[in-house]
């Protein structure tokens, strides 16, 4: 977390002055042209900063003049308090801020209302458009998040912190609702923060100004003169500037950051060193361990070889003797390779790769006798149109020449389904991973 700047920034309140009668003439010629009189636009502040934040923030700026006025809308989330109803909860809540001299009371919604009545999407959206400034009890601060919703962050209308149960309850309410807040967020060099409006007075906005500006620059989590230049401006109007900074400070910018250089470098080194020492460390405890092992092994006894004896005839035969002769099985004479007579023939060792095919002709047919039947069929089919187209053009027979015509369509028909059916198959086969290719070979060689 950077230091923050402890000495404020100096403004020319001539310069501001003017700035602001400027923007206010300028707002009366356009509010003549539009015929909105009767309107007041808010002024801001927008701070340009010599470089981004790596952290985002959020200050509070207590304005010695309020924006708001007295018919400004604000809410505040209660808890639910234990034995009571909804109901009973907002009484008792703006029963406390009337005894406490609360003027303006806000509109209260426990959170149990609020997790029932506005879950809704349409409900958040009209809840946002229907107040200016939301307020929340420090105890359920945390748990608002996840049932406002996202709307509530991007329209920078997030709930404020409040303590209901401290002794300062008024002048911490009071200070929220007429002051202002800045966001300074961490995708970009500029912000924006509302200062004034146009229905106060010259010298009321610059009192706004001068204060606003001393919260920020004493607030601002970063290092030296951090903002570079500020402009005054409305939602329609030009950005007048009222502040520019001058260079003199960049010497030392440039000082802290061949510091921060320098450091990092040094880290960096340090790291190397440690990584070195780690792997010489790690080098001579192997060593050391290797060395532990040799002399081990040197101080172990090495047992001595003796030559196995081969048992002799003597001892086997008193072993046999002892236990009884093994019975050993009598060998089929059946089975006996006997030579083959004269008129035999002889049975070759290739009879098992005879018999290697029947699987696969098997196979063959578990798989193929749909489309073998629909070819036999078709082939059927052609034979019989041919031969009626045959004799019924020669008028023999009294069968219809169409008839032959219908028999030879028919038949293409089965034989072009059947022999688009076996390469259908066979891919199916090989996806499943049957290899049929040898039952296709011997369809093919018979």
């Amino acid at each position: 977390m950077e230091a923050k700047t402890e000495e404020k920034l100096s403004l020319d309140i001539y310069q501001v002055k003017k700035a602001v009668q400027a923007l206010q003439a300028y707002l009366k010629s356009t509010s003549s042209q539009n015929h909105l009189l009767n309107e007041t636009q808010q002024i801001c502040l927008l701070l340009t900063l010599w470089k981004v934040p790596k952290q985002e923030q959020t200050i509070r700026i207590p304005l010695p003049h309020g924006l708001r006025t007295e018919s400004a809308e604000v809410c505040l989330f209660t808890r639910d308090e234990p034995n009571m109803t909804a109901d009973q909860t907002e009484r008792f809540y703006k029963k406390l801020l009337t005894q406490r001299g609360l003027k303006n009371i806000p509109e209260v919604i426990p959170f149990k209302v609020l997790k029932t009545e506005y879950k809704p999407f349409e409900a958040k959206r009209r809840l946002l458009g229907n107040f200016d400034l939301f307020l929340a009890d420090a105890r359920i601060y945390r748990r608002l998040p996840s049932h406002i919703g996202k709307h509530f962050y991007e329209r920078k209308k997030a709930p404020l912190s409040v303590d209901l149960e401290s002794n300062r309850l008024v002048k911490d309410l009071e200070r929220l609702v007429q002051g202002t807040r800045l966001n300074v967020t961490k995708k970009g060099s500029c912000c924006m923060v509302r200062v004034a409006h146009t229905g106060m007075t010259a010298e009321e906005i610059v009192e706004n100004i001068v204060t606003a500006v001393g919260t920020i620059s004493s607030k601002l989590h970063l290092k030296g003169k951090c903002i570079k230049v500020i402009h005054l401006k409305t939602q329609t109007s030009v950005a007048l500037p009222i502040y520019t900074s001058d260079l003199s400070h960049l010497n030392l910018l440039e000082e802290e950051l061949r510091k921060a250089r320098l450091a990092k470098g040094a880290q960096k080194i340090k790291k190397k060193n440690t990584k070195k020492t780690s792997l010489k460390k790690k080098a001579s405890d192997n060593k050391n361990e290797g060395k532990k092992l040799e002399d081990e092994e040197e101080d172990e006894e090495i047992p001595q070889l003796v030559p196995i004896e081969s048992p002799n005839k003597k001892t086997k035969l008193e072993a046999l003797s002892k236990t009884g002769p093994k019975k050993t099985p009598k060998p089929n004479t059946a089975n006996r390779n006997l030579k083959p007579r004269r008129g035999q023939k002889k049975t070759s060792k290739k009879a098992p790769k005879a018999q290697e095919h029947a699987p696969a002709r098997c196979m063959f047919w578990t798989f193929y006798r749909k489309p073998i039947f629909v070819i036999t069929i078709g082939g059927l089919m052609l034979c019989t149109g041919v031969v009626v187209s045959l004799f019924g053009a020669d008028k023999v027979t009294s069968v219809p020449h169409a008839v032959g015509l219908a028999c030879l369509s028919a038949g293409l028909m089965f034989v072009i389904a059947a022999l688009v059916w076996f390469p259908i198959i066979k891919d199916k086969l090989k996806r499943e991973g049957l290899k049929t290719h040898r039952a296709f070979s011997d369809v093919e060689c018979v």
